[in-house]
């Protein structure tokens, strides 16, 4: 049976073909993964850069947050930058482990708690950097926003607080369908239940 809950909202930008937004989740017996990559700009090469990224998580989903940061900014040399975040939920040590590079954010949420990430500076485009990674207690009925740029605290914060994933992300849709976009946008919202 399925720990882990999950609902997205995706819109790209007004008036382009293109989403620079890409996001992959998974989950298995023993964990769940989940990324969120925004590539640069917007357009063609942003959505190109941001596959890139998501295509390497598909294929090591294994791998640590560190070690897919890593080997995403070695394949990023020569191409637009990404900002990426990357979750990963270990079922059998009941340790979450977050790493993010700009500005992709994630908030966790507890008991009506809510703690945000700090993530490190920058973006990934093959030039060598030290990535952060921050580990924490995995808890029952513990729920993980993650979002783009294009979703603004001020329009996220009065919706995160539902029990259910849909509600989330339906609250946020309400509260934002008359406001005009000026990104892609993209809004993951998590929740673990043991």
């Amino acid at each position: 049976m399925s720990k882990v809950q999950i609902s997205v909202y995706q819109k790209e930008k007004p008036g382009s073909p293109f989403c620079g937004d890409r996001y992959f989740y998974e989950e298995t017996e023993s964990g769940f993964i989940c990324a969120l990559a925004d590539g640069l700009g917007t357009g063609e090469f942003a959505e190109e850069s941001a596959e890139i990224v998501i295509d390497i998580i598909k294929k090591n989903p294994d791998a640590t947050p560190n070690e897919i940061m890593i080997t995403c900014n070695k394949q990023l040399h020569g191409k637009r930058g990404v900002v990426l975040g990357i979750l990963k939920l270990d079922f059998i040590t009941n340790i979450y482990t977050v790493s993010t590079i700009g500005n992709i954010g994630i908030v966790f949420i507890h008991n009506k708690k809510k703690q945000h990430h700090i993530p490190t500076g920058g973006y990934l485009a093959g030039t060598k950097k030290k990535f952060k990674v921050e580990h924490g207690q995995l808890k029952d009925d513990m729920h993980f926003i993650m979002y783009s740029d294009g979703v603004s605290d001020a329009d996220l914060n009065p919706c995160i607080m539902h029990e259910d994933v849909r509600e989330i992300i339906s609250a946020y849709d309400e509260a934002t369908k008359l406001r005009e976009r000026r990104d892609d946008t993209t809004l993951l919202a998590i929740r673990y239940k043991k």
